[in-house]
């Protein structure tokens, strides 16, 4: 939850007044319980600013993770969209669909024999593939 200046500001305003009321009740005199409403209210800025730099901090940070993490990539599409590389990009553009749903779904995390089952093909043609689409991304990058 944010921090609340107004909020814990009354807060410490209700219990400085409540100390205040008991010192008094004990014989203490004005000018102490004045110094001691000094030394707690810049105890409570102290608090203040941190818990304000520590929300602000933690706002950052969420920020900071929203713009790391990966888009959703849920289609071929998407998959070539988020290609960085020019040259990558180049190599997979050319590539039949077949080609590049199976690398689509390599990525994704897929075993080759359920790429095999889902695309209908044997696992075999799932290899040669992916060895045929290697070989033509490491000629680019040599």
């Amino acid at each position: 939850m944010a921090y609340n200046k107004a909020r814990e500001e009354k807060k410490w305003r209700l219990w400085k007044e409540a100390e205040e009321k008991q010192l008094r009740s004990l014989g203490v005199s004005e000018k102490d319980i004045e110094k001691l409403r000094v030394h707690d209210w810049a105890i409570f800025n102290s608090d203040r600013r941190y818990y304000q730099r520590m929300q602000e901090t933690g706002t950052y940070l969420e920020e900071v993770a929203a713009d790391m993490t990966q888009p959703e990539i849920n289609t071929v599409e998407d998959f070539l969209d988020n290609i960085e590389n020019q040259q990558l990009y180049q190599v997979l553009i050319k590539v039949d669909r077949l080609t590049l749903h199976i690398a689509f779904m390599k990525v994704q995390g897929y075993s080759t024999r359920e790429i095999a089952s889902y695309l209908r093909i044997t696992e075999k043609a799932v290899y040669r593939r992916l060895d045929r689409l290697k070989e033509k991304i490491q000629k680019i990058f040599e």
